[in-house]
């Protein structure tokens, strides 16, 4: 019979902890947090886990042979169940989207449910899967960019004071714009960590932690942004922890160290969207944001991120 540990297992809860940072970098950074913002963060978390079923039930076959004590090929998960858990999450997270931002967080949240469908089903044994990826996460970012509601309406406020001069919400195209560097910042930390996740089994050669650590140096200097020193102190937990298990899979590129970069890489994130929050002027939020990396460092021990 299954259990709820099951489940945790199959979707990977320690690693959704990863998951609300980017809804919240997005709205700091389009300036819109509001009462939305944490609903938008919900939809997040449920459509990422059904991406993590979704991936298990595609990768069934193969993990029978290379990971046979997952849920699924240990038989504490059925095929059937596996999928109608994506669906349903998938179908609850879009729902719960739409209730939040109406159709403009439809707008995006309906192509990142598609990348994610898309990743698990086609793209992630391609050369593309990487980058697709990468797009899931920076529209992550975006979806916090549609929390607020039209221009004028009450609640939304930039991160560091009025939302506008005007006091009014700023245009969806506005908020988009001052979102797509926080996502391309994203995108970019996640593309090194799905393209080290292809080596986890097999372990990788060296050119591929160094160009990893060089797309993360990238990843650091964009959080940076000469903003003050609360991102840079969170920048800097963030690329101390993720680029030095890096180094070490530089060092040997055993399998085992290519997935121990690879939870870093998951479990740092929140670190790394702390400092783009805090960038945007929300330096409280930041630093909560941030905090999920220790605990699911934590987490990680009993549920693995990978």
């Amino acid at each position: 019979m299954t259990g709820l540990a099951d489940l945790a297992e199959l979707v990977r809860v320690p690693a959704a902890l990863s998951v609300p940072g980017d809804v919240l970098a997005g709205a700091a950074a389009a300036g819109v947090l509001d009462r939305r913002t944490p609903a938008l963060a919900g939809a997040s978390v449920l459509l990422y886990w059904a991406g993590m079923a979704a991936n298990d039930w595609a990768d069934r076959r193969l993990d029978a042979v290379e990971r046979p004590e997952r849920p699924i090929p240990s038989g504490r998960v059925s095929p059937p169940a596996a999928l109608g858990l994506a669906a349903g999450l998938t179908a609850a997270g879009l729902a719960l989207a739409a209730a939040a931002g109406g159709r403009r967080a439809t707008a995006v949240a309906v192509p990142l449910a598609t990348a994610v469908w898309g990743y698990d089903l086609l793209a992630k044994n391609t050369a593309a899967g990487p980058a697709v990826m990468a797009a899931c996460r920076g529209l992550d970012v975006l979806l916090g960019a549609t929390s607020a509601g039209p221009p004028g309406a009450p609640g939304a406020r930039r991160a560091g004071g009025p939302a506008s001069r005007g006091g009014g919400s700023p245009s969806a195209g506005v908020r988009l714009a001052r979102a797509l560097p926080a996502a391309l910042t994203v995108a970019a930390h996640t593309w090194t960590v799905t393209a080290l996740s292809r080596r986890e089994v097999s372990g990788a050669d060296r050119r591929l932690p160094r160009a990893t650590l060089a797309g993360t140096a990238l990843v650091t200097a964009s959080a940076l942004g000469g903003t003050g020193p609360v991102p840079a102190v969170l920048a800097a937990g963030y690329v101390t922890r993720y680029a030095g298990a890096q180094a070490r899979v530089l060092a040997e590129p055993s399998p085992g160290r290519v997935r121990a970069a690879v939870g870093a890489g998951i479990t740092g994130l929140p670190a790394l969207q702390g400092a783009l929050t805090a960038r945007a002027g929300a330096r409280l939020l930041g630093l909560a944001v941030a905090a999920a990396a220790p605990l699911g460092r934590r987490l990680a021990r009993v549920v693995s991120p990978t």
